[in-house]
């Protein structure tokens, strides 16, 4: 880290900022001046558009927090320096580049690992540490749904489907998760004829019916905060009789469809408790290695206590949740008081 104080100049508020002494010395117990956090971000245009909005941009230089674009067509030696990268490009080309940097500068935190974000990069992988888990307490039961993985050839899907003994309806996601709209859509399919309509690499899910809520449990290194959306409703006999095909479906549980402020059924509405979200952040991160994900979780219809995840996105879009600019700063000047402390005892 670099230790020299700096006074900067905040156009937009044409006034003289200092640079909040966010880091303390446990030698001395006082606060100590600080350059600016410098962190370089690698994203997309549509991420750079949907979370380095204005009221993050203008709390981040209150807390004296640099945000500089990294040109991804320069060598990254060039650029910075950097105290932390904050990045969500998916190219191998991206990926080999981080790499060989954090190799050259291991002082630098890079959020978050790319060999890390490529295990929910694919459906198959995504889910596999939550089903090892065997997350059960007295606040609840978590749990995957049974899925299948269908690579190729859609007219094998139906035999594949009674040999693994799934359960119809059954939800199809794209196997492979690259940030795209597509990536996300879905599709239920209601009888066994139509499975063959369905187009792999795929993964099917067995459809758990859960009140047409699901909860979007966003965690930002230890914090842990959830929204509710809307989802897919409820499938009941009369359903399952009288319906057959592919239904196709937009990406669900956009932030557009909350339901936080909804007229629901309490039973349904009801948050998971929070003894369980912190229990399965703290595994979650552990096990994949991440610090900024999210997790898509439903409750069964009918119980109190089980839940399934059915996805895991990194990096999602903290823009729609509830005061994320002050959840991401305070996150950032962690990690920076962090390393910090580290540097000062040796560790």
């Amino acid at each position: 880290m670099r230790l020299h104080g700096e006074v900067s100049f905040d156009e937009d508020e044409e006034e003289v900022v200092m640079v909040p002494a966010a880091l303390s010395s446990p030698l001395n117990g006082g606060a100590v001046a600080v350059t600016r956090l410098v962190v370089g971000y690698a994203l997309t245009k549509k991420k750079v558009k949907s979370f380095l909005q204005p009221k993050l941009l203008l709390l981040a230089r209150k807390k004296g927090i640099s945000l500089v674009a990294i040109d991804d067509t320069r060598p990254l030696a060039e650029q910075g320096p950097f105290d932390i990268i904050l990045h969500k490009i998916t190219s191998k080309e991206w990926q080999q580049v981080l790499e060989d940097y954090h190799d050259e500068h291991p002082e630098v935190t890079v959020l978050d690992p790319p060999n890390a974000i490529n295990h929910l990069n694919n459906r198959q992988s995504m889910l596999a540490e939550v089903s090892d888990l065997n997350l059960s307490s007295f606040y609840g039961e978590v749990c995957t749904p049974r899925q299948l993985v269908i690579m190729k050839d859609p007219s094998s899907i139906p035999t594949a489907v009674a040999m693994a003994g799934l359960t119809l309806p059954l939800v199809a996601k794209p196997l492979v998760v690259d940030g795209t709209s597509k990536s996300h859509e879905l599709s239920l399919a209601y009888d066994e004829a139509s499975l063959s309509m369905l187009d792999p690499p795929l993964v099917l899910q067995e459809f758990v019916n859960h009140g047409g809520i699901l909860f979007k449990v966003y965690i930002i290194g230890e914090t842990i905060q959830v929204v509710r959306r809307f989802s897919l409703p409820d499938v009941n006999t009369y359903d399952l009789l009288n319906n057959v095909g592919v239904y196709r479906f937009p990406r669900v549980s956009c932030a557009a469809a909350s339901a936080d402020h909804a007229d629901l059924d309490p039973h349904i509405a009801e948050l998971p408790p929070r003894p369980l979200l912190e229990k399965l952040g703290k595994e979650l991160r552990g096990r994949l290695g991440l610090r900024l994900f999210n997790v898509d979780m439903i409750r069964e219809l009918g119980t109190k206590d089980r839940y399934y995840i059915i996805d895991i996105n990194y990096f999602p879009g903290f823009g729609k949740m509830p005061g994320y600019e002050h959840i991401f700063t305070d996150f950032l000047l962690n990690i920076a008081q962090s390393k910090y402390k580290k540097c000062l005892t040796g560790g």
